[in-house]
């Protein structure tokens, strides 16, 4: 897999099997700080999923949950009508970045790539359009592309690396239809699927593909910003090719069941793309839209798998320790600094479950832990083995 870091390049092949080399021991690793900082994105609160407005024939309204839609694909009679009233609802999305010129003492703000996105709501003078954190990571400007051709900028809302999920706003007069999430815990493997996004660039905007859902609850390892990831994925053979991230996959009925995220680009491999499972992505909008970011615990250390540091560096730490995480830099105002954690101790359990690497104690840290619960490290500090407890802070509380 190649990696999925859109600053440099939005729509390169996504994610890269292997493991990061090392410059140095104390670098940050690009894994950044646990509970990272720079994955949040203050914004102004709003409710989520009021009354969205569609413009499609034999529209329906359809109450689901705490949120009412527009069912987009009520009563067509074909898959080209669906994918038509659908379309209206995916944007194209171009990430502009400063670029410095040695000529020129000011930045100039360069296009560095485009994904896509789908709007799912309106309220009152806004419409809200989710697509991947990693299309819109590192953007000084946003620029959106309506299906009738008009263009508009697009405010950031909140975002979050290590889902891969961003949400923007704009304003509501651009935003003639909206899409309905549909159930993805109902999907099987050979249910009929369709992607439509800007595969290649916005000259091949909305384009449509189709396919089957080839199997659901995949497990993919990602790189992001914020550190290595378990993203829990749908897989499909519709075409999903560099440009597509951030547009919608739909069900037969035209409802979103995915948001198209990756593809496995090697020699030899065709029809394996990833789009991330709707009812995954809803809760985590909603948060977004709510606050700003999603809020994690916060433990303000970074990491480095211990297999990935020389042990020259950790010469007194046991032989017997194969596996575990050293922390290789600290926030000195963090709950884990004022704990007693110190650069270059390994820690290798947590709450009694043993830590074998930096995703070990992120998956537990993120699924089983609040900001609030006390956790207790088991960690090697040179040759001796300590406990320390840490009480978690929020995310919410970090500032950038």
């Amino acid at each position: 897999m190649k990696d999925m870091n859109e600053n440099n390049n939005i729509e390169k092949n996504r994610w890269q099997k292997g493991k990061p080399r090392l410059a140095k021991f104390l670098s940050t690793m690009g894994a950044g700080v646990i509970g990272s900082v720079l994955t949040l994105t203050a914004v102004a609160n709003t409710s989520l999923f009021q009354a969205g407005e569609v413009s499609a024939p034999s529209a329906q309204t359809k109450k689901t949950n705490s949120y009412t839609v527009q069912q987009t694909s009520a009563n067509t009679n074909s898959l080209a009508d669906m994918v038509e009233h659908s379309s209206k609802a995916i944007v194209g999305i171009v990430n502009f970045q400063n670029e410095s010129n040695r000529l020129s003492p000011f930045a100039e703000t360069v296009e560095r790539g485009s994904g896509s996105g789908v709007i799912f709501k309106k309220e009152g003078d806004s419409a809200f359009i989710v697509t991947n954190n990693h299309v819109i990571e590192g953007a000084e400007k946003l620029e959106i592309s309506l299906e009738n051709g008009e263009k508009t900028t697009a405010e950031l809302v909140g975002a979050d690396a290590l889902s891969d999920l961003a949400v923007l706003k704009i304003d509501a007069k651009y935003a003639d239809a909206v899409l309905e999430f549909g159930d993805s815990d109902k999907l099987r493997a050979g249910d009929q699927v369709v992607a439509i996004g800007n595969p290649l660039g916005l000259d091949f905007s909305r384009t449509v593909t189709q396919g089957i859902v080839s199997a659901v609850n995949r497990s993919v390892n990602v790189k992001t910003s914020a550190g290595e990831w378990d993203l829990n994925v749908i897989q499909t053979d519709a075409a999903i090719n560099p440009g597509n991230s951030g547009g919608a996959l739909l069900n037969a009925e035209g409802t979103v069941i995915g948001i198209n995220s990756l593809k496995i680009a090697e020699n030899g491999v065709e029809g394996l793309g990833f789009a991330i499972p709707s009812n995954d992505a809803i809760p985590l909008i909603e948060e977004m839209i709510k606050h700003g970011q999603i809020d994690r615990p916060y433990m303000g250390v970074s990491l480095t798998d211990l297999e990935q540091i020389p042990r020259n560096l950790l010469q007194d730490l046991p032989e017997k320790v194969g596996g575990g995480t050293v922390v290789t830099a600290l926030d000195s105002e963090s709950a884990a600094a004022k704990a007693g954690v110190e650069v270059k101790d390994v820690i290798v359990e947590i709450n009694g479950t043993e830590v074998k690497n930096t995703g070990d104690l992120r998956k537990f840290l993120y699924k089983e832990l609040k900001a609030g619960d006390k956790v207790a490290l088991k960690v090697y500090r040179g040759s001796e083995k300590k406990t320390i407890e840490i009480t978690l802070a929020s995310s919410k509380a970090i500032k950038n």
